[in-house]
């Protein structure tokens, strides 16, 4: 913990720190409410998912208000109070997004101790004016979209959800998906398997329990699981006829074989405005944020696997959903996504 804070110390600092010229490119510079913001994210900023999505858009963030941004990345999954409260005093963050579900409890302590605003997720008992706010997600919607496009691409009818863990995130996501699907096939079979109680950076278990997926017969695997997910790709990878669609990040990049067929990406950028601003108006913490298809924070990755019939489908059925004519089960359970599996 010492060398982490002493990491902190020292470095860090990214966009929106440089010349004049660079707060020229920005959106307002000094007219910002704050000046420095920092996130803390459990993972390394380079996985692809969850914490990548999360520094870089906290990066964008900062670039475009023309401030300075600090990232604290890798901070695990443990006690995280001695760095936010590092963040919020010696190192000058005006606000700090904990960006962890696991830090949601302790992100609002630190806050009302410092004073310093604090960002956390998925923890509604938060919303503190001038303290803290929660954030949390539809995803729910955008994995429906998903699964109507594995049921549209499967050829034996059977799907495979593997989670990390027993996430709310996780299990919105699996319900929403098991939904789209079934509104597509009725008759498809799925199967949810789980690597471990927080196995979110699990590679190994990741490729492991979705081995197992495939050879119950999977030949399109949803999985949800920041670093564990490298582990997913890897199974599919090395099968026969299998497609993996991805969370939060796209891998697009990085998928030699091809297998990738989409991905439900979160985008935090608004998000983190809207929260900025609302420091700047005082109205901080009196509600929460949530990112959504109507508000583009969810969206489906498009790629070359999905044709363009598919794809004004996709967009058909997404529309609906914003419009409230499809109503997206809400399964924050995990007993509640085994159940909609078992009415099939």
């Amino acid at each position: 913990m010492l060398a982490l804070l002493a990491v902190l110390m020292l470095g860090g600092v990214a966009a929106g720190c440089g010349s004049d010229d660079d707060d020229d490119e920005g959106d307002g510079g000094g007219e910002a409410p704050i000046s420095k913001f920092a996130i803390v994210a459990p993972e390394k900023g380079n996985d692809y998912g969850w914490n990548q999505q999360g520094v870089e858009a906290a990066e964008q963030v900062a670039s475009d208000l023309g401030i300075e941004v600090e990232v604290a990345d890798n901070a695990g999954y443990e006690d995280v109070s001695p760095i936010l409260r590092e963040l919020s005093t010696t190192a000058g963050a005006e606000f700090v997004v904990a960006q962890a579900s696991g830090y949601n409890t302790t992100a609002p302590d630190v806050a009302a101790q410092t004073g310093v605003p604090e960002l956390v997720w998925d923890n509604p008992e938060a919303n503190i004016p001038e303290t803290s706010a929660t954030a949390g997600t539809a995803s729910q919607e955008g994995a429906y979209l998903a699964g109507v496009l594995a049921a549209k691409t499967s050829e034996s009818g059977n799907l495979g959800i593997v989670i990390s863990a027993d996430d709310t995130n996780w299990n919105k996501q699996a319900g929403g998906f098991v939904a789209g699907a079934r509104s597509e096939d009725p008759d498809v079979e799925i199967n949810l398997a789980q690597i471990g109680q927080a196995g979110y950076a699990d590679t190994a278990g990741g490729k492991r329990v979705t081995e197992a997926v495939i050879a119950d017969g999977a030949d399109v695997v949803f999985g949800m699981g920041d670093g564990s997910s490298f582990g997913m790709l890897q199974a599919v990878e090395a099968a026969d006829g299998v497609t993996f669609i991805d969370v939060i990040g796209d891998k697009t990049s990085i998928d030699d074989q091809g297998v990738l067929l989409s991905s439900v990406l979160w985008s935090f950028d608004g998000l983190y405005q809207d929260a900025i601003d609302d420091i700047g108006a005082g109205t901080f913490g009196e509600e929460g944020y949530e990112l959504d298809l109507e508000n583009g924070g969810i969206s489906l990755l498009q790629t070359d696997l999905i044709d363009d019939e598919t794809w004004n489908q996709l967009e058909d059925t997404k529309q609906q959903i914003i419009d409230g004519e499809i109503k997206v089960p809400l399964t924050e359970d995990k007993a509640q996504v085994e159940d909609l599996i078992a009415q099939g």
